[in-house]
């Protein structure tokens, strides 16, 4: 079996992610990393002692030894990255969101199907055993066609990892709705077999901006503790805060079914709450990862008594065990052109969500339609990204 030398571009933080394709033994070994931080090249020759490790990203798409790209920076590059990496004909697997403008990931979409550089975009939550058992419940028919649905997504980390360094600022995410909420709003996507049309948001900057700034000159940290709480209490914040701290959209769907997000960044607690109704009943999770429950209703009666109770156990590997998975599955895909859940077309469908539901909630709640894409292009990924 030939090995197929894999490059990594961003190689610090997210970057840990693509260690999972390292798999000499199978034919896939990382050869090359670039991160403009030499802590985290340190990090990745010390991880990879027989790589290489550069600074500009342009030298691991210039290695013709190279087919296969993790691209995992943050999201104002993903644009101009993924397109750089379709051109020079490597696979890509780019971190979620696609990029952070509709033109963004339309650009995207184009180069890959003009080239034919095969495109992966890393929705891991399509691989959250969680999630495939609420979709193995819909898919079955036990609750029925699916009408509404809806997810509270309380983050009791947002102060932590979102507010004390790039992410705080427009221009890097668009905001928080997108960046953060692209998972969610995706997940709803791929359950209510549709995607949004027309999004109304609401939202507010309410909390951070009251918070203690770090200078300018000091370098952010994003790191995570639960001892940083409650947030007014805190200090080292971003100097610049310019996105919302909690985010509400009500989104129509393709197929006439309607769903609700809500996304709270200094909420106590840490969890993705999901509801799906349909004209059979109801299925919801508790908890949404790791040691979790899905309840389904089937019958009328209280909350408190589900007729059906799914246990599940905990997966090995990170983000509730999807990491390795969605992994494997782009490796896969590459190699094999075998089927896979997350997809081109749905990551652009997330971020048009999410763009247009900043927009709405900016611009005094008016509701926002998303632009179509070209027939060609939804055929060409539909087709599993063949000609």
């Amino acid at each position: 079996m030939k090995t197929a030398k894999i490059g990594v571009i961003g190689t610090g933080g997210r970057g840990h992610h693509a260690w999972n394709a390292h798999h000499p033994e199978e034919g896939w070994e990382i050869v090359m990393g670039a991160d403009v931080s030499p802590a985290a090249r340190r990090e990745f020759t010390e991880k990879f002692p027989n790589a290489t490790a550069v600074e500009d990203y342009r030298d691991v798409l210039a290695n013709p030894e190279i087919s296969v790209v993790f691209i995992m920076t943050p999201d104002f590059l993903h644009e101009e990255m993924a397109v750089a990496a379709l051109e020079a004909g490597k696979a890509v697997y780019l971190e979620k969101p696609m990029a952070i403008s509709i033109e963004g990931c339309d650009r995207i979409l184009e180069t890959a199907m003009r080239t034919g550089s095969k495109l992966f975009v890393g929705h891991n939550m399509r691989y959250f055993p969680a999630i495939l058992k609420m979709k193995e419940v819909i898919d079955s028919g036990l609750i029925g066609e699916v009408q509404a649905g809806w997810c509270r997504h309380f983050i009791n980390y947002g102060g932590d990892a979102y507010f004390r360094d790039w992410h705080s600022e427009q221009k890097n995410t668009c905001g928080l709705l997108l960046q953060k909420g692209a998972h969610d709003i995706d997940v709803m996507h791929w359950l209510m077999g549709s995607h949004t049309k027309r999004v109304v948001g609401m939202g507010m900057l309410s909390v951070y901006n009251r918070c203690a700034r770090r200078s300018p000159d000091e370098p952010g940290c994003a790191k995570w503790s639960d001892e940083q709480y409650p947030p007014l209490e805190q200090t080292g914040f971003s100097p610049i805060i310019d996105v919302e701290d909690h985010n509400m959209v009500l989104l129509q769907l393709e197929n006439g079914a309607q769903a609700v997000y809500m996304q709270c960044h200094y909420a106590p607690d840490a969890e993705r709450n999901y509801t799906f109704i349909g004209t059979k009943g109801r299925v919801e999770n508790i908890g949404d990862s790791g040691d979790c429950r899905i309840h389904v209703w089937t019958r009328r009666g209280p909350r408190a008594t589900p007729d059906i109770i799914y246990h599940l156990k905990p997966e090995s590997g990170s983000h509730g065990g999807s990491d390795p998975m969605i992994v494997a599955n782009f490796l896969a895909f590459v190699r094999d052109g075998a089927p896979t859940n997350a997809s081109p077309l749905a990551a652009r469908d997330a971020v048009a969500a999410g763009v247009l539901g900043h927009k709405s909630m900016r611009n005094g709640n008016t509701p926002q339609d998303v632009p179509p894409l070209p027939p060609e292009l939804v055929r060409y990924f539909e087709n599993g990204q063949k000609q």
